[in-house]
């Protein structure tokens, strides 16, 4: 592949956008979104939360080996309990919760399995930190501000650059890449034990340049592994090496927030309402949702029974599941978790 080539996206026919009202297909009343084999039921306020538990933003998503699912939000300030992190077996059942010292911070979210073990990393944006734990939350280590790297070299005044990580991604030989979205557009790698490896990208809009590299993954589905980063600001995907050397653009996205892999399908939720599918070419197989550029500034404030059934308002991270179901949660005040249960 040229590594100044520009890949679209768009080539494939679209499966058709969210229907409301139509094709149910399960009998349940709920909305059906897609078409052909991306088809689903939407179950919006999946998982039943304890009395004193309130979401905040839900910014991130996951599924253990078992079939669990873990939300990490922001805790909502009328909850009256503080754990960021809450636990769901595969029917929505509430099983734990646990995080407290991330409340107000929980942002990006990823599992691992190493060895016979998982363990989850987890980005806090407010106390700018990356937390490596065990499923029940024991740290492991942690990672703060990238010091050592010069980047993040201090100017005259003593003043040193903004920091806020938002998501990472884990490479083949378990080094750490860390997005700092919220910070100085920079991703930082690590080795599996922490150690400072280099940084690349910074603020702009040339090719190795980012704008809020808000998501991050690696991707096998090409000939070598690859980078994929949300080069949110910027409206696009860049790939880089795992070396940190630009590679390709992919475009046909709004605000992509962050990813997921099953196979050769790649999720990206994106923050302007919609949920967008690629296959192994990069190329929209399917756009759930639709545009709300416009209003979602409004909406994400809103009460829960204001949002339009069936419809998204800030998709901010998504996994799928084992069965090949989708999870999405959003950027909304109050939280919410929808279940996109396949039809098809």
């Amino acid at each position: 592949m040229d590594r100044r080539r520009f890949v679209l996206g768009l080539a494939a026919p679209l499966a058709a956008p969210l229907l409301l009202n139509a094709q149910r297909k399960s009998g349940s009343g709920r909305p059906i979104t897609g078409a052909g084999k991306h088809t689903y039921e939407v179950i919006h306020d999946w998982g039943a939360l304890p009395a004193n538990l309130k979401y905040g933003n839900t910014h991130g998503v996951c599924e253990d080996s078992q079939g669990r699912i873990y939300v990490h939000h922001t805790v909502h300030e009328t909850s009256e309990s503080a754990d960021s992190m809450v636990v769901f077996d595969a029917d929505g059942k509430f099983v734990k919760s646990w995080g407290k010292d991330f409340k107000g911070g929980a942002h990006g979210l990823h599992i691992r399995k190493e060895g016979s073990d998982e363990f989850l990393y987890l980005c806090d944006t407010r106390r700018g930190l990356v937390v490596k734990t065990t499923l029940n939350g024991e740290e492991v280590f942690s990672l703060g501000y990238p010091e050592e790297s010069s980047s993040y070299a201090p100017d005259a005044s003593g003043r040193r650059p903004s920091y806020s990580p938002t998501n990472l991604a884990i490479g083949p030989n378990g080094d750490i890449y860390v997005g700092d979205g919220y910070g100085s557009s920079f991703v930082n790698q690590y080795t599996s034990t922490g150690k400072f490896v280099r940084s690349f990208g910074g603020r702009g809009s040339e090719a190795g340049q980012l704008d809020q590299p808000h998501g991050i993954c690696v991707d096998q589905r090409t000939s070598e592994p690859l980078l994929l980063v949300a080069d949110r600001r910027n409206g696009r995907l860049q790939y880089f090496t795992l070396d940190g050397k630009h590679h390709s653009f992919v475009y046909g996205v709004i605000y992509p927030c962050h990813f997921d892999i099953r196979q050769d399908t790649l999720l990206i939720p994106e923050l302007y309402g919609r949920v967008t599918l690629m296959d192994a070419g990069n190329r929209v197989i399917a756009q759930l949702g639709q545009d709300v550029s416009a209003t979602w500034r409004q909406v994400r404030t809103q009460p829960r029974d204001t949002f339009s059934p069936g419809r998204f308002v800030c998709p901010h991270g998504a996994c799928f599941d084992h069965n090949g179901n989708i999870f999405v949660v959003e950027w909304v005040e109050v939280g919410r978790v929808t279940k996109l249960l396949r039809l098809a």
